[in-house]
């Protein structure tokens, strides 16, 4: 079956002009009819529309997308399989947070009682959850499974007041590292201040102990080899992330 673009747009609930577009970037090029050099999309075409959908639900940027699709080794049924197994460890997520809800409305209105801990489970349930899928395969192959095991668990049992400390050091970190990126000199003294705040945060999370240098050396690297870990740091400014890696790997060195 063949589908014009205002048909697909109808078919697909996308505009028009985003089908254009898809066209314009080579993500999804349709047929031109020979006669009036319409654009025309076929079955296949539905099909690899679909999956962009499916990939851009998940976050992923349409360059990404393109990539993917145009791999020779791409695979359709393995790729909708992972997709259905994100969706389900989505859905646990937001069922954490329904019970939690639902816990903390019933404990306003005076039918039950919820301890401090219980008031923030979903939300640490829920930033392990999307760190995994972010980032699990790497950090465990860097790491290993128990350290990242045990961080989970630190983390997950972090009291009211050491979750407020994390928050406040993100916070301060953040302010420290975008002041002294703008001095221009990751072995001054704010880059020194950044880099401390950045073990102090990290030590929130690393099991007891388990901080060194050589361990906080490499994960300021891993920062700027994976794009995912730079973007982070990148929102407060372009070239943050590569200016956080210098100054820790200074730090780590006067230390």
């Amino acid at each position: 079956m063949e589908y014009s673009v205002n048909d697909l747009a109808k078919l697909s609930g996308l505009s028009a002009r985003t089908l254009r577009y898809y066209d314009e970037i080579g993500l999804l090029e349709p047929l031109r009819n020979e006669a009036n050099q319409y654009r025309v999309y076929s079955t296949d075409h539905v099909d690899r529309l679909q999956q962009i959908m499916f990939f851009k639900q998940l976050g992923i940027s349409l360059g990404e997308i393109r990539l993917l699709l145009d791999d020779p080794c791409f695979d359709r049924e393995k790729t909708l399989a992972d997709h259905l197994t994100e969706l389900r460890k989505r859905r646990k997520q937001i069922d954490l947070l329904i019970y939690n809800v639902e816990r903390t409305l019933a404990s306003v209105k005076g039918e039950t009682v919820m301890n401090d801990r219980e008031k923030f489970e979903a939300f640490k349930k829920s930033r392990i959850d999307e760190n995994e899928r972010k980032y699990g395969k790497e950090i465990r192959e860097r790491f290993g499974e128990e350290a990242v095991n045990t961080s989970n668990e630190k983390f997950r049992k972090m009291t009211p007041d050491q979750y407020a400390l994390a928050e406040r050091l993100s916070e301060e970190l953040g302010a420290a590292l975008l002041s002294a990126f703008y001095t221009g000199d990751p072995a001054g003294e704010q880059a020194a201040k950044a880099a401390e705040l950045h073990k102090q945060w990290l030590c929130c999370f690393w099991p007891e102990g388990s901080y060194s240098k050589k361990a906080h050396a490499a994960l300021a690297q891993n920062y700027v080899e994976d794009e995912r870990f730079a973007a982070y740091y990148d929102k407060l400014a372009p070239g943050c992330t590569v200016f956080l890696r210098d100054a820790v790997l200074i730090y780590c060195e006067d230390k």
